[in-house]
């Protein structure tokens, strides 16, 4: 479960921005829309979290960032290569924020207790590690990575929490390694639940990694989801009594060369191929239609299906940048999933960056804790700040007081025509 994210110096965020789904004490929907944790310094935490904002303000850079750090947790320790640089890009157009580290911190939620792991980086090193666990109300100290500065090497500090062959872990960290990731390599039992909640529980969605329709393939083999997944499409088309996954054989062309001649030749060679099959009735007869014959939006419904039921099933936490693609009363419909105290029994978490803001005049959809906005300053770094900042009155209109600028984060669209005019 994520608590809070942190993230500082990295593309156009400057200064420290926090992302915190720590719930207020606004008794409003609290059974439905927060998550009892059992922490004194968080004792509820929200269900979900939507971001606001015109275009180019920032918002794609927080769900980056968390991906950012999902990914260099992961793979730090395997894929990177001992002298290869690290693909982070810190604020460009600020001199001094180019040569500094990039910050990010998460707070989570493992196993009941609170862990707090951060890590600082340039493009040539990890600068700064360290994880920090609350079994009391005072933290425990499990490692802590700094470099020093006249020699360039890593120093670390551990406390007691911490169990295992530490200074072999140590030695086998590169410099441009998480001690975190080698660690968890190396058998570091204490470590891997915290591994698994960055790694495992976090799902980020964005242009650079889209969803795929083949997750949705995998899951539908299961009988129980795939009845599951018809019945979350029957909400959208209700003429869709069924949808199956076949395998069929085609003739696909494959290149032969001939090695004594140099000549190649095309035949035709037998493959698998899967397919789905949309049964619909009406009352004037059904039909069977393949998946291009299918509207966009159920098409986009099916692809989004597997994440979104699978953040369900196990209660992770699903980020996604921009979900444009639904009709604005489906994606109220999968926001509802995760208030709903039935069907996200294991406290699943949705974060995601919108434009729709017919979402804000939809009543119940959302505690006033959970909207927040992205904006732009005049220098061009991103900055983080909640709708609460405005203490808005219980009822009132959110949307009309966003799209009229009282919240900001709004793009500036008179100039904008006005120029085009010209």
């Amino acid at each position: 479960m994520l608590i809070e994210f942190r993230v500082g110096n990295f593309r156009s965020v400057l200064k420290e921005q926090v992302l915190s789904l720590v719930a207020s004490t606004d008794r409003s929907l609290l059974e439905t829309h927060t998550i009892e944790t059992g922490l004194k310094a968080a004792p509820r935490v929200l269900r979900s979290a939507v971001l606001y904002g015109p275009n180019a303000s920032g918002k794609s850079n927080i769900v980056r960032a968390l991906q950012f750090m999902r990914g260099l947790v992961a793979e730090s320790a395997t894929l990177i290569q001992p002298d290869q640089l690290l693909n982070v890009q810190p604020f460009l157009l600020n001199e001094r924020s180019r040569s500094e580290p990039s910050d990010f911190e998460a707070t989570l939620l493992v196993d009941g207790t609170r862990c707090v792991y951060a890590f600082s980086l340039t493009k040539e090193r990890i600068t700064a590690e360290s994880l920090r666990v609350y079994k009391a109300a005072k933290p425990q100290l499990w490692f802590d990575r700094t470099v020093d500065a006249t020699t360039g090497d890593d120093h670390y500090r551990y406390g007691g929490g911490l169990v295992g062959p530490r200074h072999v872990w140590q030695q086998a960290t590169r410099r441009n390694a998480l001690f975190l990731s080698t660690a968890v390599q190396l058998n570091a039992d204490a470590l891997r639940p915290l591994y698994r909640a960055i790694v495992e529980d976090v799902a980020v969605y964005n242009d650079r990694n889209p969803f795929n329709i083949l997750q949705t393939v995998a899951l539908m083999r299961d009988e129980p989801t795939r009845r599951r997944f018809v019945e979350m499409l029957n909400a959208a088309d209700i003429s869709l009594k069924d949808v199956q996954v076949v395998t069929r054989k085609v003739n696909r062309p494959s290149v032969n060369f001939d090695l004594a001649t140099g000549s190649a030749t095309l035949r035709p060679q037998e493959a698998d191929e899967v397919v789905f099959q949309f049964h619909h009735e009406t009352a004037n007869g059904n039909a069977v239609l393949g998946f291009d014959d299918e509207s966009g939006g159920t098409r986009n419904l099916l692809v989004l299906a597997a994440p979104f039921s699978e953040a369900l099933r196990r209660g992770t936490t699903l980020v996604v940048d921009e979900i444009e693609a639904l009709h604005p009363l489906l994606v109220r419909e999968l926001v509802a999933l995760f208030h709903s105290t039935h069907l996200n029994p294991r406290g699943a978490q949705l974060i995601f960056a919108t434009h729709d803001t017919s979402l804000l005049g939809a009543a119940g959809l959302f505690r006033r804790d959970q909207v927040w906005f992205v904006e732009k300053a005049s220098d061009q770094t991103s900055h983080l700040f909640p709708l609460t900042d405005f203490s808005p009155r219980k009822g009132e209109a959110l949307e009309k007081g966003y799209l009229a600028g009282r919240f900001g984060a709004v793009p500036f669209v008179q100039p904008l025509i006005t120029t085009l005019v010209d």
